[in-house]
């Protein structure tokens, strides 16, 4: 069962399974989501969301892309 998070959590960690990453994800509730904007998090591992501030970090660091 999916856990519903609320916009005001400030750090998430994600997996692999969840890129492209984009805020709000799909669990935040809508009624006090922002626009979705979507936040390239492979190269370093982290992103931090410039509506909400949301930090994301990425389980496993750095995804190498082979580009």
């Amino acid at each position: 069962m999916e856990e519903l998070v609320t916009n005001s959590k400030r750090h998430i960690e994600i997996t692999v399974d969840d890129l492209p990453l984009h805020c709000p994800m799909p669990s935040m509730m809508l009624w006090n989501a922002h626009p979705r904007v979507y936040m390239p998090i492979q190269k370093t591992g982290e992103a931090l969301c410039p509506y909400c501030g949301t930090k994301y970090l990425l389980i496993g660091g750095p995804v190498d892309t082979g580009h």
